[in-house]
This record gives structure tokens, C-alpha cells and sequence, in this order.
């Protein structure tokens, strides 16, 4: 298939891409002129980049049609996209992209939705769990996501939970931790009693591929449906790098704004496609460490 993705210099998009590319698939990506596409060096050659801005009104990507699309690209620069009020841009292009997508022939769109986009419950969230957004983000994210129908166009809406592994921004928690425990420094956590589903980004970005080459519609979760503490993961790569005495936890405290309980339920992803998981936590926190130790 011939398949434009948007997002694809960032940590979910290069898998994605990567994994597309190895499927076959005649891929395309958007990217601005200025982006750094370090996470995309060993396929570089196998992608076709556009460059563009997708919040300029006058940019179409070409060349088109597509038969799929898939939409990753939104601003979520770490400390500051929460309240952004560039929430509110992206959502106006990403509508205009789908719109000049159905109007030239391609079939499928697949948006990333998230799993913030739930409101508190008792886990594990499933696609009919009531919505609650809390910040702007996941107010332009579920804007987006009840618009998009609007369209017309055949639209499945991915909902991200929580991804590890290779080329993770260094800031995000197991990079952080990784990285002190490997300089020998304590890494100072929050109390880590939290349930949370991690799922090795190399099975987020199979499960992506899966779902739009399905004929799964509307929201999907995206995660491992297995709940893990922060405490848990902090732990284990305390054992991992030999280290467990620089964990401290309890030295953060918790953020007021965080739910207590965040696990998908994945019913619809692996009935409607099939797909299941290369990786448990246990080997792909290894591999994880393993790759930093590489760089």
C-alpha cells in the first residue's frame, strides 16, 4: 500500500514507520524542513519525506492519493503541551489533512487518541469508558476525535497508553532512570503505587500497522491490558544495571493532576486483528537497557 504517515521523526512514528517499511509499504512521511530525523537513520532511504508544514493552510502533501493515512503529528514538547494553545491549531489541520485526504481518493485515516482522554474509573479502561478531559490537550485530542466523522472518511482512532523502549525521549521516566543508575546516581522517584500498562514500542507500533490494515472503526486502546507499579519498573532496573540501592522512592511526590489506575483493556485490538505482543516487561526492559548501554 502506498501510505502517508505524519509523526514519523518521533519516538511512536519511527516505529511505526520502521515496521511499515518492513511490511512492504510504499511509505511517505511529512516532516518539516528543520526536523531531525536521528530516529529514522537506518531507513532513511527507504522513505519518501515530504516537507511541509501541516498547520501552513496552503500545504497539501503530494503526491497523492494515498490508500492510508496515518496521523501522529501534534505538538507534545515535555513541561509545556498540556495547556498549549497550539492544541487547538493541530486540531484544525489535522481535520484539514483528512479532508484533502478523502477528497483525493484515500480510504482509511488513523489518528492518536490517548488514554488521558478517560475519566477516572476503576481499570481497565475500555473504548466505552466515559470521557473526562482535564486539560487542553485531551480536549483538542477528543475535539479532533468526535470531528473526524464529520469527514467521511473510514477513520480508526488509536489510544495510546504508556511506551517504553529504544529512542524514548531521554526526560520520560525509564530513560531518566536508566541513565542515573548507569552514571552511578540515585534516581529519586515518586512512592510508585500506581497502576499503569507499559507496552514495548516495538508492539505499540505492530498493534498501529494491525489496526489500519483492519477494519476496526473508532477509538482502540493501545497497551498491554497487564498492570505494572512504577515501583515494579524502578525495581527491576535497579536489578537490571546492578544498582537497586540508588532507587529512592517516595523522594517526589505524587502529581495531584495523575489518576491512580490507567490499564487498557485490549479485547477490541487483539479480537479485531490478532495481534499480540513480542515482548513481556521482563525482556523488553533488558532489551531497553541494552540499547542504552549502546549509545
Amino acid at each position: 500500500m502506498k501510505i502517508l504517515i505524519t509523526g514519523a521523526a518521533g519516538f511512536i512514528g519511527s516505529h511505526i514507520a520502521r515496521q511499515l517499511v518492513r511490511e512492504g509499504h510504499e511509505v511517505h512521511a511529512v516532516v518539516r524542513p528543520e526536523t531531525n530525523l536521528w530516529r529514522l537513520e537506518d531507513i532513511r532511504d527507504s522513505i519518501h519525506f515530504i516537507h511541509g508544514d501541516l498547520l501552513d493552510s496552503s500545504f497539501i502533501p503530494h503526491p497523492s492519493p494515498f490508500d492510508l493515512c496515518v496521523h501522529l503529528a501534534w505538538y507534545v514538547e515535555p513541561g509545556k503541551y498540556l495547556h498549549s494553545p497550539l492544541n487547538k491549531d493541530w486540531v484544525e489541520a489535522s481535520l484539514r489533512l483528512a479532508q484533502q485526504l478523502k477528497e483525493t481518493g484515500c480510504r482509511r485515516f488513523v489518528a492518536a487518541g490517548t488514554c488521558f482522554e478517560y475519566a477516572t474509573s476503576d481499570p481497565p479502561q475500555h473504548e466505552s469508558t466515559p470521557t473526562a478531559p482535564s486539560t487542553l490537550y485531551v480536549q483538542s485530542k477528543l475535539e479532533l476525535f468526535n470531528a473526524l466523522p464529520s469527514v467521511g472518511i473510514d477513520f480508526a482512532w488509536v489510544r495510546f497508553f504508556y511506551q517504553y523502549g529504544p529512542y524514548e525521549d531521554p526526560r520520560r521516566l525509564m530513560p531518566v532512570v536508566i541513565n542515573l543508575l548507569r552514571r552511578g546516581e540515585e534516581a529519586k522517584l515518586v512512592p510508585g503505587d500506581r497502576i499503569r500498562d507499559y507496552l514495548h514500542i516495538e508492539d505499540v507500533a505492530s498493534a498501529v500497522c494491525a489496526i489500519a490494515q483492519s477494519n476496526l472503526t473508532g477509538a482502540v486502546n493501545i497497551g498491554s491490558g497487564e498492570p505494572v507499579t512504577v515501583r515494579d519498573i524502578a525495581m527491576r532496573l535497579g536489578r537490571l544495571l546492578d544498582h537497586i540501592d540508588l532507587i529512592k522512592l517516595g523522594a517526589l511526590p505524587y502529581s495531584p493532576t495523575e489518576p491512580m489506575h490507567l490499564l487498557a483493556d485490549n479485547t477490541k485490538l487483539r479480537e479485531g486483528t490478532g495481534w499480540k505482543p513480542r515482548y513481556n516487561l521482563e525482556d523488553g526492559l533488558c532489551q531497553t537497557v541494552d540499547w542504552w548501554k549502546s549509545r
